[in-house]
């Protein structure tokens, strides 16, 4: 995915979850914050952080915050782009060679997952995207705050494969040159418990790398997954 009318800037405060406090060409400006998580090991004061401007005058704010520098790291922050980078690495081949569709928000029982898949062998699956923004010396964690919607997420693809369908866990890792992937335990104990019951149970779990660049992301390769 491609972003357009993109400025560097200075972070400087985040007073709550959707606005920041950015320096721009010498000048204070509000912007939008693409990630309500917490990233408090990201958005630190004096950082470098990479803007989109959105170009619509009615707009509040004249900029999204959608990238962080994190020492020599560049962090992809937009929340929204797991899904988009997803999907256009699914459609492009990249998660089965032979899909036939590729059906995004789909409700499925009382649950809603990002992705709803077949194929050409007649094979039906479900598929959850996981961003992950949390890196600790190289090894790339997930959650960095806990999640029960996470850890539901995981119950609800273990009754999917259970009723017969496909279930994938995607971890998106919005940054490049990671070690491994594994769940942070030290969070969130529970959700790791769940992903690791998932595994067992057969539900895939992928952990892909991205690309990233200030003006783009794009799913690369896979890393490896330590449960």
């Amino acid at each position: 995915m491609q972003y357009r009318n993109v400025k560097m800037g200075i972070f400087l405060a985040r007073p709550n979850r959707f606005i920041a406090h950015v320096e721009v060409d010498g000048r204070v400006e509000v912007v939008h914050v693409k990630n309500t998580g917490r990233c408090k090991e990201l958005l630190l004061p004096g950082v470098t952080v990479w803007l989109e401007e959105s170009g619509n005058p009615a707009r509040k704010t004249r900029y999204d915050l959608i990238a962080v520098e994190k020492g020599s790291l560049l962090v992809n922050m937009d929340a929204q782009a797991p899904n988009k980078v997803f999907g256009e690495w699914a459609m492009a081949g990249g998660f089965r060679s032979d899909l036939i569709l590729l059906r995004p928000e789909t409700t499925w029982g009382s649950s809603r997952f990002d992705f709803y898949w077949e194929d050409q062998q007649g094979r039906k699956g479900f598929v959850e995207v996981k961003g992950v923004t949390l890196e600790d010396n190289g090894h790339a964690r997930f959650p960095d705050a806990p999640t029960e919607r996470g850890v539901k997420h995981l119950e609800e693809l273990i009754r999917c494969q259970e009723e017969g369908y496909e279930a994938t866990v995607c971890f998106v890792i919005q940054m490049a040159g990671m070690k491994d992937f594994s769940p942070n335990d030290a969070t969130h104990p529970a959700f790791g418990e769940a992903l690791r019951r998932a595994a067992r149970s057969g539900v895939t779990v992928l952990a892909m790398e991205c690309d990233v660049t200030p003006h783009s992301l794009t799913i690369a390769w896979p890393v490896e997954i330590c449960l």
